[in-house]
Protein backbone atom coordinates (compact mmCIF):
# COMPACT_ATOMS: atom_id res chain seq x y z
CA UNK A 1 0.00 0.00 0.00
CA UNK A 2 1.43 3.29 -0.95
CA UNK A 3 2.27 5.51 2.22
CA UNK A 4 0.09 8.47 1.62
CA UNK A 5 -2.81 10.49 2.04
CA UNK A 6 -5.54 11.46 -0.36
CA UNK A 7 -7.34 15.19 0.31
CA UNK A 8 -11.43 14.75 0.19
CA UNK A 9 -12.15 18.48 -1.08
CA UNK A 10 -10.58 19.59 -4.44
CA UNK A 11 -8.98 23.00 -4.66
CA UNK A 12 -9.96 23.28 -0.73
CA UNK A 13 -5.93 25.24 -0.37
CA UNK A 14 -6.07 27.01 -4.12
CA UNK A 15 -4.85 30.61 -4.27
CA UNK A 16 -3.72 32.96 -7.32
CA UNK A 17 -0.32 32.85 -6.18
CA UNK A 18 0.01 29.13 -7.25
CA UNK A 19 -1.53 29.74 -10.66
CA UNK A 20 1.43 29.44 -13.21
CA UNK A 21 3.84 28.42 -10.21
CA UNK A 22 5.90 25.11 -11.28
CA UNK A 23 6.86 22.49 -9.04
CA UNK A 24 9.24 19.46 -10.22
CA UNK A 25 8.58 16.13 -8.48
CA UNK A 26 11.57 13.55 -7.61
CA UNK A 27 10.79 9.98 -6.39
CA UNK A 28 11.40 6.53 -7.60
CA UNK A 29 8.29 5.94 -6.52
CA UNK A 30 5.49 6.23 -9.31
CA UNK A 31 2.77 5.94 -6.55
CA UNK A 32 4.18 9.12 -4.53
CA UNK A 33 4.48 10.94 -7.98
CA UNK A 34 0.92 10.10 -9.09
CA UNK A 35 -0.13 11.25 -5.37
CA UNK A 36 1.79 14.59 -5.28
CA UNK A 37 0.78 15.09 -9.14
CA UNK A 38 -2.84 14.43 -8.50
CA UNK A 39 -2.93 17.02 -5.33
CA UNK A 40 -0.53 19.65 -6.94
CA UNK A 41 -2.62 20.05 -10.19
CA UNK A 42 -5.63 20.41 -8.55
CA UNK A 43 -4.31 23.58 -6.41
CA UNK A 44 -3.25 25.04 -9.57
CA UNK A 45 0.70 24.20 -9.97
CA UNK A 46 1.74 23.15 -13.16
CA UNK A 47 3.67 19.70 -12.24
CA UNK A 48 6.69 18.13 -13.19
CA UNK A 49 8.48 14.93 -12.33
CA UNK A 50 11.59 13.33 -12.47
CA UNK A 51 12.44 9.40 -11.26
CA UNK A 52 15.47 10.04 -10.48
CA UNK A 53 18.10 12.56 -9.22
CA UNK A 54 19.90 12.75 -13.27
CA UNK A 55 16.83 13.26 -14.54
CA UNK A 56 16.23 15.59 -12.10
CA UNK A 57 18.86 18.06 -12.64
CA UNK A 58 18.18 17.98 -17.02
CA UNK A 59 14.27 19.13 -16.92
CA UNK A 60 15.33 21.35 -13.83
CA UNK A 61 17.65 23.08 -16.31
CA UNK A 62 15.21 23.03 -19.17
CA UNK A 63 12.05 24.34 -16.86
CA UNK A 64 13.17 26.11 -14.28
CA UNK A 65 11.19 25.36 -11.45
CA UNK A 66 9.55 27.63 -8.68
CA UNK A 67 9.60 24.96 -6.00
CA UNK A 68 11.41 21.05 -5.78
CA UNK A 69 10.21 18.49 -4.16
CA UNK A 70 13.14 15.92 -3.91
CA UNK A 71 12.49 12.11 -2.06
CA UNK A 72 16.19 11.91 -0.37
CA UNK A 73 16.41 8.03 -0.37
CA UNK A 74 16.64 7.04 -4.41
CA UNK A 75 18.91 4.47 -6.11
CA UNK A 76 22.24 5.99 -8.08
CA UNK A 77 22.03 9.91 -7.33
CA UNK A 78 20.01 10.24 -4.09
CA UNK A 79 18.54 13.71 -2.57
CA UNK A 80 21.22 14.73 -1.01
CA UNK A 81 23.95 14.61 -3.80
CA UNK A 82 21.34 16.06 -6.53
CA UNK A 83 20.87 19.22 -3.73
CA UNK A 84 23.73 19.65 -4.01
CA UNK A 85 24.52 19.61 -7.17
CA UNK A 86 21.74 21.76 -8.23
CA UNK A 87 22.91 24.45 -5.44
CA UNK A 88 25.79 24.21 -7.44
CA UNK A 89 24.77 26.22 -10.19
CA UNK A 90 23.75 29.86 -10.19
CA UNK A 91 20.15 29.44 -11.54
CA UNK A 92 19.31 27.20 -8.62
CA UNK A 93 20.59 29.22 -5.99
CA UNK A 94 16.94 31.13 -4.69
CA UNK A 95 14.99 27.84 -5.93
CA UNK A 96 13.13 26.57 -3.01
CA UNK A 97 14.07 22.38 -2.21
CA UNK A 98 11.83 20.37 -0.07
CA UNK A 99 12.90 16.79 0.69
CA UNK A 100 10.44 13.84 1.29
CA UNK A 101 12.18 11.60 3.80
CA UNK A 102 10.29 8.41 5.62
CA UNK A 103 13.26 8.96 7.95
CA UNK A 104 12.34 11.06 11.25
CA UNK A 105 15.79 11.32 12.30
CA UNK A 106 18.15 14.60 13.37
CA UNK A 107 20.70 13.17 11.10
CA UNK A 108 18.52 12.99 7.62
CA UNK A 109 16.96 16.32 9.15
CA UNK A 110 20.44 18.12 9.52
CA UNK A 111 21.92 16.67 6.25
CA UNK A 112 18.90 17.86 4.10
CA UNK A 113 19.53 21.42 5.57
CA UNK A 114 23.23 21.54 5.42
CA UNK A 115 23.16 20.66 1.46
CA UNK A 116 21.00 23.34 1.01
CA UNK A 117 17.50 21.65 1.53
CA UNK A 118 14.90 24.66 2.65
CA UNK A 119 12.32 22.15 4.73
CA UNK A 120 11.50 18.35 4.99
CA UNK A 121 8.30 16.66 4.51
CA UNK A 122 7.72 13.12 6.12
CA UNK A 123 5.85 10.51 4.59
CA UNK A 124 3.09 9.35 5.71
CA UNK A 125 2.54 13.05 3.38
CA UNK A 126 -0.54 14.43 4.36
CA UNK A 127 -1.86 16.86 1.80
CA UNK A 128 -2.83 19.78 4.01
CA UNK A 129 0.65 19.63 5.54
CA UNK A 130 1.99 19.36 2.12
CA UNK A 131 0.21 22.93 0.29
CA UNK A 132 0.89 24.41 3.71
CA UNK A 133 4.75 24.15 3.46
CA UNK A 134 4.85 24.60 -0.39
CA UNK A 135 2.94 27.74 -0.19
CA UNK A 136 5.14 29.37 3.07
CA UNK A 137 8.41 28.61 0.60
CA UNK A 138 6.88 29.95 -2.22
CA UNK A 139 5.96 32.90 -0.02
CA UNK A 140 9.51 32.96 1.57
CA UNK A 141 11.71 32.71 -1.72
CA UNK A 142 9.44 35.73 -3.05
CA UNK A 143 10.46 38.10 -0.37
CA UNK A 144 12.76 41.02 -1.52
CA UNK A 145 14.71 41.87 1.23
CA UNK A 146 14.26 45.35 1.51
CA UNK A 147 14.63 45.44 5.29
CA UNK A 148 18.39 45.37 4.90
CA UNK A 149 20.10 47.05 2.10
CA UNK A 150 23.57 46.16 3.52
CA UNK A 151 25.64 44.37 0.64
CA UNK A 152 29.37 44.08 2.21
CA UNK A 153 30.18 43.58 6.04
CA UNK A 154 33.85 43.91 7.14
CA UNK A 155 35.00 43.45 10.60
CA UNK A 156 38.42 43.16 11.57
CA UNK A 157 40.31 40.75 8.96
CA UNK A 158 36.88 39.06 7.80
CA UNK A 159 34.95 40.58 4.70
CA UNK A 160 31.45 39.10 3.74
CA UNK A 161 29.71 40.11 0.36
CA UNK A 162 25.84 39.17 0.14
CA UNK A 163 25.82 39.84 -3.38
CA UNK A 164 28.24 37.21 -4.66
CA UNK A 165 27.86 34.79 -1.32
CA UNK A 166 31.67 34.92 -0.43
CA UNK A 167 33.71 35.25 2.51
CA UNK A 168 37.52 35.84 2.99
CA UNK A 169 39.28 36.09 6.07
CA UNK A 170 42.88 37.77 5.68
CA UNK A 171 41.96 38.49 1.99
CA UNK A 172 41.58 33.94 1.47
CA UNK A 173 38.43 33.07 0.30
CA UNK A 174 36.48 30.87 2.99
CA UNK A 175 33.34 28.53 1.37
CA UNK A 176 30.32 27.79 3.18
CA UNK A 177 27.07 26.27 2.35
CA UNK A 178 24.14 28.79 1.46
CA UNK A 179 22.36 27.87 5.37
CA UNK A 180 26.10 28.63 7.09
CA UNK A 181 26.83 31.76 4.78
CA UNK A 182 22.56 32.87 5.82
CA UNK A 183 23.61 32.51 9.72
CA UNK A 184 26.94 33.80 9.39
CA UNK A 185 25.75 37.37 7.85
CA UNK A 186 22.50 37.26 10.04
CA UNK A 187 24.91 37.35 13.35
CA UNK A 188 28.01 39.68 11.54
CA UNK A 189 25.02 42.34 10.47
CA UNK A 190 24.42 43.11 13.96
CA UNK A 191 27.67 42.18 15.91
CA UNK A 192 27.71 42.63 19.28
CA UNK A 193 23.68 41.74 19.26
CA UNK A 194 22.64 38.07 20.58
CA UNK A 195 20.47 35.98 18.46
CA UNK A 196 18.41 33.75 20.29
CA UNK A 197 17.59 30.08 18.78
CA UNK A 198 14.70 30.86 18.19
CA UNK A 199 15.46 34.11 16.07
CA UNK A 200 18.14 32.21 13.94
CA UNK A 201 15.50 29.44 13.03
CA UNK A 202 13.03 31.72 12.42
CA UNK A 203 15.33 34.31 10.28
CA UNK A 204 16.65 31.38 8.29
CA UNK A 205 14.03 28.95 8.39
CA UNK A 206 10.85 30.56 8.63
CA UNK A 207 8.43 29.15 11.79
CA UNK A 208 6.77 26.64 8.83
CA UNK A 209 9.79 24.56 8.91
CA UNK A 210 10.55 22.03 12.13
CA UNK A 211 14.74 21.21 12.48
CA UNK A 212 16.14 19.16 14.88
CA UNK A 213 17.41 20.40 17.79
CA UNK A 214 21.14 20.36 16.75
CA UNK A 215 20.90 22.03 13.67
CA UNK A 216 21.68 25.03 14.89
CA UNK A 217 24.71 23.64 16.80
CA UNK A 218 25.98 22.14 13.69
CA UNK A 219 25.90 24.94 11.82
CA UNK A 220 27.67 27.19 14.69
CA UNK A 221 29.92 24.41 14.64
CA UNK A 222 30.74 24.39 10.99
CA UNK A 223 31.37 27.90 10.70
CA UNK A 224 33.76 28.21 13.59
CA UNK A 225 35.83 25.66 12.03
CA UNK A 226 36.09 27.86 9.36
CA UNK A 227 36.23 31.36 10.61
CA UNK A 228 38.05 30.29 13.87
CA UNK A 229 36.85 30.11 17.78
CA UNK A 230 37.25 33.29 18.41
CA UNK A 231 34.40 34.97 16.29
CA UNK A 232 31.57 33.52 17.57
CA UNK A 233 30.71 33.46 21.26
CA UNK A 234 27.87 31.17 22.57
CA UNK A 235 25.68 32.44 25.18
CA UNK A 236 24.54 29.34 27.20
CA UNK A 237 21.18 28.74 27.60
CA UNK A 238 20.36 32.13 24.90
CA UNK A 239 22.16 31.78 21.67
CA UNK A 240 24.83 33.30 19.40
CA UNK A 241 26.37 36.54 18.47
CA UNK A 242 29.33 37.93 16.68
CA UNK A 243 32.42 39.57 18.57
CA UNK A 244 33.97 42.66 16.94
Amino acid sequence: MADYMVCSSPKQFMSENTVSKKILIVDDEPDIIEFLQYNLKREGFKVFSANDGRQAITIAEAERPDLIILDIMMPELDGVETCRILRSKKDFDNVPIAFLTARDEDFSQITALDVGGDDYITKPIKPRVLISRIGALLRRSGQTGKEDDQEIIEIHDIKIDKQKVLVFRANESIEFTRREFEILWLLASKPGRVFTREEIFDKIWGNDVIVGNRTIDVHIRKLRERLGENYIKTLKGIGYKFEF
